[in-house]
């Protein structure tokens, strides 16, 4: 994790707990649903000792869960991610406070940008709920990249010319652990298999007094 700003775990979810999560998902409508933390099954997920012992393991601290999505890839529901950072975390409500910022809207729920060093106390979690390679949209990730701090359009595209990519392969049941810094991206699928991932970010960190988190468990 701290040299590649990722890492994966193989066979972590058994499938009937996978069924599990599924079941309490449900089929969302195009490309997944935000806020899933209020599911019981997801929040039960999120806060169970093998998930959180696997996060500590990276954070050094007991992790809090603080967003989750759920992410549903599939012929006919398909898209492509650029090569980004995560760099917004989702608040209960806009709060001006030093070194937060700027702020945005996403389906109703604001967003803003937190400085770095919150960033390095967080890591998402992404379990896949069915197997996934390139044909049907697994994540790419260039390696170490995270360890270049927030980066610019121009200093992403120097990074992409300069750096080789890893296609995250994975089967169900496999959990990957990435730093939100770590650039990465996603192509559209080319198959007709859905492509089903939890995404779970967890945080060490403090807010500052008067923001709270809009998702935590």
């Amino acid at each position: 994790m701290e040299h590649d700003g990722f890492v994966v775990a193989t066979g972590v979810v058994a499938e009937a707990e996978r069924r599990l999560l599924l079941d309490a998902l449900g089929d969302p409508q195009g490309a997944g649903a935000r806020g899933v933390l209020v599911i019981p099954a997801v929040r039960a997920f999120a806060r169970s000792e093998a998930i959180e012992s696997l996060v500590s393991a990276h954070l050094g601290a007991r992790p809090m869960p603080v967003r989750a999505i759920f992410f549903d890839k599939s012929s006919g529901s398909n898209w492509l991610v650029p090569w980004h950072q995560d760099l917004t975390i989702a608040v209960a409500s806009k709060y001006e406070a030093p070194g937060f910022g700027p702020w945005s809207v996403k389906d109703g729920i604001p967003h803003v940008q937190p400085p770095d060093e919150l960033l390095k106390q967080m890591i998402a979690l992404r379990l896949h709920l069915d197997d996934c390679d390139a044909s049907n949209g697994a994540l790419r990730v260039i390696p170490g990249s995270h360890k270049s701090g927030r980066l610019n359009p121009d200093q992403i595209s120097a990074v992409r010319a300069s750096s080789a990519e890893v296609v995250c392969e994975a089967s169900a049941g496999d959990v990957l652990l990435m730093r939100p810094l770590l650039l990465h991206a996603s192509s559209k699928s080319v198959s007709d298999r859905r492509r089903r991932i939890l995404h779970i970010e967890y945080c060490c960190g403090e807010l500052p007094a008067g923001m709270t988190w809009h998702d935590a468990a």
